[in-house]
């Protein structure tokens, strides 16, 4: 029988954005990659060379088009609001994604498939100076910096939100609320 080697690189890539969302790459073992993917681990040595060749593999799998196709549409700061709601509901489907950013930043001294992600950065910066025409390209990348970091900090802050939040937050008011302050650093820009 022959060997699937998309399908295996598939089950470890899926174990190791699983794995490393959860621990990062300093928590994660080898050992539990081959647990996690059913796969024995030295496939991750043959396919990717090494551990951080293989977290590398994973962040660019998985964050390569975190914000593809998220288009900010419309006009004003209410667009701005609109993908920062777009935004988190993307997250809000695949949390792991905020968790990956996190440890990225933490754990590596540069960012993952740069290329096409700062493709889509110019795009949604593009996409800002259309919405608020009185925006600079510069003004529009600072705030689209401030928007993910607004939307990410939902679900790698969660600790700090237990000291700050006195009440009970839903994902719903949550996500009002990052739509609310996305608005007002738009209009805050325009």
């Amino acid at each position: 029988m022959a060997w699937d080697t998309e399908q295996t690189q598939r089950q470890l890539l899926d174990a190791g954005a699983t794995l490393f969302a959860r621990h990062g790459f300093a928590g994660t073992t080898m050992d539990a990659i081959g647990r996690e993917s059913g796969i024995n681990k030295e496939r991750v040595y043959s396919y990717f060379g090494s551990k951080s060749g293989f977290f590398t593999a994973v962040l660019d799998d998985q964050l390569a088009e975190l914000l593809e196709q998220l288009p900010v549409e419309g006009t004003g700061p209410e667009a701005v609001g609109g993908y920062a709601v777009a935004l988190f509901d993307r997250l809000e489907s695949r949390p792991e994604l905020a968790r990956l950013l996190a440890w990225e930043s933490l754990e590596l001294t540069e960012a993952v498939a740069v290329d096409c992600r700062s493709l889509s950065c110019a795009s949604i910066a593009t996409g800002i100076v259309a919405a608020l025409p009185d925006t600079t390209r510069e003004g529009a990348e600072q705030l689209l910096l401030s928007v993910i970091t607004l939307v990410v900090g939902w679900w790698t802050l969660s600790r700090v939100a237990d000291t700050v939040l006195t009440g009970h937050i839903t994902p719903d008011t949550r996500r009002e609320t990052i739509r609310a302050d996305a608005e007002a650093l738009a209009a805050a820009r325009s």
